[in-house]
């Protein structure tokens, strides 16, 4: 199950602030893995925020701060509220993640920049009641460009049955001048979890394995 949608926001109507042009929500469900159901079918979803990149021009030296100060929070926010409304509460959520995607005339130090600050990060875990860091992707991309975004348990970081992945992508961004940050998350762990997990791992090394 896959569903896709849209907020459109024209350049002249930012009701952040921010050069806010785009919302875009995914959201999906496996119902069947390997011919089975799993035995907790977890929802997961994606939020992409597409913002015009404030230091498009600036140099390698220039402070960021000040924008990430200034834009963190009202992604965090925005991007927080469609992932609780879409996944069925705060409460739900037990895996996240995040992500950004520069466009080709920005630095990665641009996507780091807005996803890599407690401005937008500890929000992030603050609003979605989690208590890991988040792990992330960030790379710069061409329009239309997709990216994997991993996600862990966002509590209990270690906990492996949680580590999964989830899908975003927006079809026209971003474009040269343009930052899409994301923030996403999931109802529950990978279908069929039977890998173990790390807190009860075995001591592996290469005197017992032989290697």
């Amino acid at each position: 199950m896959q569903d896709r949608t849209e907020d459109r926001l024209s350049s002249t109507h930012d009701d952040l602030g921010i050069g806010l042009r785009k919302v875009v929500l995914y959201v999906d469900r496996v119902v069947s893995e390997a011919g089975a159901a799993p035995a907790l079918p977890a929802t997961r979803a994606s939020v992409a925020a597409v913002i015009r990149n404030p230091w498009i021009g600036t140099g390698a030296k220039e402070d960021l701060l000040e924008q990430q100060a200034a834009i963190g929070p009202a992604l965090a926010r925005r991007l927080t509220d469609r992932l609780v409304t879409a996944l069925g509460g705060a409460d739900r959520i037990e895996a996240f993640g995040k992500a950004a995607l520069v466009g080709t005339a920005g630095e990665l130090e641009h996507a780091g920049a807005l996803i890599h600050t407690p401005y937008f990060g500890n929000l992030v875990r603050e609003f979605l009641e989690g208590e890991s860091i988040i792990c992330f992707a960030d790379t710069r991309a061409a329009a239309g460009e997709d990216i994997t975004v991993p996600l862990w348990h966002k509590s209990h970081a270690a906990t492996r049955s949680h580590y999964q992945t989830v899908a975003a992508r927006v079809s026209d961004a971003p474009r040269h001048d343009e930052i899409v940050v994301i923030a996403a998350a999931s109802t529950g762990p990978r279908p069929h979890p039977r890998i173990g997990d790390r807190l009860t791992d075995p001591t592996v090394s290469a005197a017992t394995t032989g290697a």
